[in-house]
């Protein structure tokens, strides 16, 4: 490097340096006094901070006045009631905004009292709601818990049925001789609500009888929000509608029994959407998408997609149909029909495939699949013999029959960017085989991620990921080539091209196995609001026996880059071979939307 670029890059870091003490903050007022460290962190916080110094005394003593404000409203929001506080100023030519503190005695909750304006709860529902107030005679007296424990006591009397619940003016008594505080909350229950029916309010073609099924209620039935939430969150699981609304409705429109209807509001989404789109990989080639998906067919929320796929590796054309909650609410049911035709270094395939799968959804994230497979189709295969130990192609006429199992467990905090929790995905596909072969064989396969926040407020975040796959009674050379395990690409270990981690044949043919293991660990820091810095290593290894080979792994390397949209992360990943054989190229370049997992 020349001298003259050591000196640019001295002046860009001199620059930058300077940049963040020029536009670096400054406490409206120094705190000062006896106080413990939370305290002062949170009296520091409360009074803010500046970006220029006071330009004379007269400034510093306008926010010398407004910080010791602010110190004081946050003193009696934490329960001191009997703080002393004095503002000051320092300095002539350098004028500093001073608040010195004395915090006095921090006052303590005595006795809560909740008094009921008529009507009345039940008795068990007033039992319920007091005991989640949570404050305890003795703790601090503090503005915040006082509040939450008020909002409690709603929510309380709401998962009990009284909807209407509402906290009227309440009465805290501060008394400065006993040093204690006293909460009198004043709540207002309604009425006990009970549920009828579905109104059904849309415009589209939504069918009234099919949204009442999904309902998880009978009439008569107690009012429970998360019932009414579980209704919303069934509706929106379709993904046919832009906007849904579930409410009670209003008092005026209760039964004459008594009951009370739930309005539901739907809007549609465009009733049709045509997709185009083209893709470029130095390692997959070229690919071009034209589909067309139609939402809320039938009058209960199915949506149906057609369309064709030509591309390098994957071409394909077909369609499928998903009918949302048939026959049970949160089961899908997903039929799809292709025709394939694959072109990858291991293998070709020219195949009809038929899949039926019902998927079923447990709780807010998790799912259960279980369904049946058809594929019938040529199959031209690039194998290893063990007896000649040479390179064998031939062509196969193949019907497979699979059953297709599967779980997966979602316990993250984002779809798209998790920063904490975990995933879990297992599947199992007991696999038959006719024609030219016949074979029976299990393929298994399972995936477990995680995120685990290293800093406050998730801003560096460690992930991990481990991947295991086998499949047990077949051969290398009587399974087909599309069920055998590959590793390599942007989904697996970066750095290499698809299918090319695996061990490959005397003419440089990537040769399928018959277990897998892959492993990952990455390193997201967030720089700013907008984008995150990403370190990575992966690894993978194809073994030729049903439990994983760890002989054979290979590592991959390489950093990235996401830019933070409302939706979701874009991702871009450059990564390295750290084991470069013969054909693999020098890097790999990654593009997409999401994190890698």
């Amino acid at each position: 490097m020349t001298s003259r670029s050591h000196l640019l890059l001295a002046s860009v870091a001199l620059w930058a340096v300077c940049g963040q003490a020029a536009l670096a903050d400054e406490p409206k007022a120094e705190i000062r006094g006896e106080i413990d460290g939370e305290l002062r962190r949170q009296l520091e916080q409360a009074v803010g901070q500046v970006d220029n110094a006071p330009a004379n005394r007269f400034e510093a003593r306008r926010r010398a006045r407004s910080a010791m404000e602010s110190a004081q409203a946050l003193l009696r929001s934490e329960g001191y009631y009997q703080p002393t506080l004095q503002d000051d100023v320092e300095g002539e030519e350098k004028p500093v905004a001073i608040v010195t503190v004395t915090p006095g005695r921090r006052f303590e909750l005595s006795e809560t009292k909740v008094n009921w304006v008529a009507p009345v709860p039940d008795p068990v529902s007033q039992s319920v709601a007091t005991a989640d107030l949570g404050l305890k005679p003795g703790e601090p007296g503090r503005a915040a818990d006082i509040l939450d424990a008020e909002g409690r006591i709603v929510a309380s009397l709401s998962r009990e049925g009284y909807a209407d619940a509402k906290a009227e003016p309440r009465r805290v008594v501060v008394d400065h001789a006993t040093f204690t505080v006293q909460p009198n909350f004043n709540i207002a229950s309604g009425e006990l609500v009970r549920l009828d029916g579905i109104l059904v309010r849309t415009r589209g073609p939504t069918n009234p009888d099919w949204v009442v099924n999904l309902a998880p209620w009978k009439a008569g039935d107690r009012y429970d929000p998360e019932d009414v939430a579980e209704l919303e969150r069934r509706l929106l699981d379709t993904g046919v509608y832009d906007g849904v609304n579930v409410s009670l409705a209003p008092l005026d429109q209760v039964t004459p029994e008594g009951l009370r209807p739930v309005v539901v509001g739907l809007s549609d989404r465009p009733r049709s959407l045509l997709e185009a789109g083209a893709t470029y990989s130095t390692a997959e080639g070229v690919g071009v998408d034209v589909f067309r998906t139609r939402y809320n067919r039938f009058g209960r929320a199915a949506t149906l997609k057609y369309g064709l796929r030509f591309a390098s590796i994957d071409s394909r054309l077909g369609g499928e149909v998903s009918l949302p909650h048939w026959r049970k609410p949160g089961r899908t049911l997903k039929l799809s029909s292709y025709l394939v035709n694959e072109q990858t270094d291991a293998y070709d395939r020219s195949a009809l495939t038929v899949n039926a799968d019902l998927s079923q959804r447990i709780g807010k994230t998790s799912f259960f699949t279980y369904g049946l497979g058809l594929d019938a189709g040529r199959y031209t295969e690039n194998r290893f013999d063990p007896v000649t130990q040479a390179p064998i192609t031939f062509d196969r006429d193949l019907a497979i029959v699979t059953g297709r199992t599967s779980a997966f467990m979602d316990r993250s905090n984002d779809p798209l960017n998790p920063t904490t929790g975990f995933r879990l995905y297992v599947s199992a596909q007991p696999t038959a085989v006719t024609g030219e072969d016949t074979v029976l064989f299990l393929r298994t396969e399972t995936q477990a991620t995680g995120y685990l926040p290293v800093q406050d407020g998730a801003r560096t975040v460690l992930a991990g990921r481990v991947r295991i796959g086998s499949i047990i009674g077949g051969q290398e050379l009587t399974v087909p080539s599309d069920r055998l395990f590959y590793s390599g690409g942007g989904g697996s270990v970066r750095g290499y091209s698809y299918q090319s981690i695996n061990p490959r044949l005397p003419d440089n043919t990537p040769r399928g196995g018959l277990s897998l293991f892959e492993t990952s660990i990455e390193v997201r820091r967030d720089i700013g609001q907008k984008f995150q810095a990403v370190g990575f290593i992966d690894a993978g290894a194809i073994g030729f026996q049903e439990t994983p080979n760890f002989n054979n792994l290979r590592y991959g390397a390489g950093v990235g880059v996401r830019y933070k949209l409302p939706f979701g992360p874009v991702r871009a990943d450059i990564a390295i071979p750290l084991d470069k054989r013969e054909g693999d190229a020098e890097f790999q370049l990654y593009i997409s939307i999401g994190q890698a997992f």
